[in-house]
């Protein structure tokens, strides 16, 4: 049975004093999950592949371009009331050396913060996990990380 992925979720981070930062984001009011703290998410347009909207939303929401992309071996999911359905949420990471930061209309603030903040601040379970894998795949099996990269 084939899936339609609907949604993204894209952890960028950047190497910092032999340690990892995780760039953060915080929504604005108007949007759903006001003032909440998350990575880059978004939705899978049509014809577009979920690795294409990965980068098409991280550019969107922060107008950063990924140094280098990786599919990471977990996916998010949750229920949606709206659709009545689970969805099944493709996660990546994206590694930048980007300072620069430009916020779309969604999100009011943005910090790096190094692994365990960025765990303390996240609201969901499997988001705090993939930030947990991110930074143990990117410093302690970086072998195994070739083989998940995505070529950009």
């Amino acid at each position: 049975m084939e899936e339609k992925i609907e949604m993204i979720e894209a952890h960028i981070f950047r190497e910092k004093g032999g340690s990892l930062e995780f760039l953060l984001l915080k929504r604005s009011k108007t949007e759903i999950y006001p003032g909440l703290w998350q990575m880059v998410t978004g939705s899978v347009e049509a014809g577009e592949k979920a690795p294409e909207a990965a980068i098409r939303e991280i550019k969107e929401e922060t107008g950063l371009s990924p140094r280098r992309l990786w599919t990471v071996p977990h996916i998010n999911s949750f229920y949606s009331v709206w659709k009545d359905k689970i969805i099944f949420i493709p996660v990546f990471a994206a590694l930048t050396n980007a300072e620069e930061i430009l916020l779309s209309e969604e999100h009011v603030e943005f910090a790096w913060f190094p692994p365990d903040k960025a765990i303390e601040l996240l609201a969901w379970e499997g988001q705090r996990k993939s930030v947990k894998i991110i930074t143990d795949y990117y410093l302690y099996r970086r072998e195994f990380l070739d083989m998940l990269e995505i070529k950009l």
